[in-house]
């Protein structure tokens, strides 16, 4: 059979069809959008160690602010990521509460953010108030508001330097306060910031907590970070082991050896009488139930040993 010829119009309709339909390894779709402003990226393994850091700072400012304000106080951690600090303003509330933070003996400035529907119910608590404010409040905090506050961010900032103790030994102070994110001009526009949001918890109150913390200080300071990280991957030593032991010898802890029976309510208690029996339900030879401290540990039976009553072990329960 001869080879067809195709025609011009034949040829220009195939070459039609591939433009309107994109092949699948089109490199279009694999090209990623990159911005050559951007500063270098922090690295994954640093975040993650800024993320267990401030994962202790949740824990140790969700005691301190219930102690403080008498009242269940949550702190949870949302996120921690880079971003430019304008990028950083554009997503904090208008007005807000603002605190720049000095952080010596480092050059430069943090930022600490509280947002105004966690504010309000605070300074009303401080106040003597219960903490319920009935209308939404989108206003400035006045100098007197910030000198109440004083306290609160006493108590976050010595959290705070608390939980940065494990890498560095840095003072965080109060620079200055500020209503506007536009108007806080600390840093340039385009310089990065690690980003850490908090989400805070006071009874039916709740807001949002931001912390932003120049990327340059956080790579100023990657080897103490490494160090930091690796002493906790390093394996215990036999002198630890045998330090660790020293000071626990003298513990005291608590050993029961019971049968688990079922339960019994009072009213049918006080109705038994001399020569009533009472079925536990259990085989005699079923095994007893040794807790340490209130967990199962082991089960076996109970022994005699001498003139004493022992405890011999049948078998180690092994938790899941």
């Amino acid at each position: 059979m001869a080879d067809r010829v195709l025609s011009q119009e034949e040829i220009d309709s195939v070459f039609k069809k591939l433009r309107e339909t994109p092949g699948e390894e089109d490199p279009a779709k694999k090209a990623q959008v990159y911005d050559f402003r951007r500063p270098d990226r922090i690295a994954k393994d640093q975040l993650r160690a800024i993320h267990l850091l401030h994962e202790n700072f949740a824990r140790s400012l969700a005691s301190s602010l219930s102690a403080y304000l008498r009242a269940y106080v949550a702190v949870n951690l949302v996120s921690v990521e880079q971003l430019s600090f304008m990028e950083f303003t554009q997503v904090l509330p208008s007005p807000t509460c603002l605190i720049a933070l000095g952080m010596r003996p480092y050059d430069g400035n943090a930022v600490l953010e509280i947002n105004p529907s966690l504010v309000f119910p605070i300074l009303e608590m401080l106040l003597g108030g219960s903490g319920k404010v009935a209308t939404k409040i989108n206003r400035e905090i006045t100098e007197i508001e910030q000198s109440i506050l004083e306290g609160l961010l006493r108590i976050i900032l010595n959290d705070l330097r608390t939980a940065w103790g494990a890498v560095t030994n840095m003072q965080f102070s109060i620079e200055s306060h500020e209503n506007e994110p536009q108007l806080l001009q600390i840093l340039a526009p385009n310089e990065a910031v690690v980003a850490i949001s908090m989400e805070v918890r006071i009874g039916e109150a709740s807001g949002m907590m931001n912390i932003g913390i120049p990327s340059i200080i956080v790579k100023m300071l990657r080897q103490k970070f490494d160090q930091q990280w690796s002493v906790r991957k390093t394996q215990a030593t036999e002198t630890e082991h045998a330090r660790v032991l020293r000071l626990i010898r003298p513990a005291i802890i608590h050993l029961d050896a019971r049968l688990q029976g079922p339960k019994m309510g009072v009213e049918k208690l006080l109705e038994l009488s001399e020569g009533d029996i009472l079925a536990f339900d259990y085989p005699t030879g079923r095994a007893l139930d040794f807790t340490i401290n209130g967990k199962l540990k082991y089960r076996g039976e109970v022994v005699s040993a001498g003139r004493k009553r022992a405890f011999q072990i049948h078998k180690q329960v092994v938790e899941e």
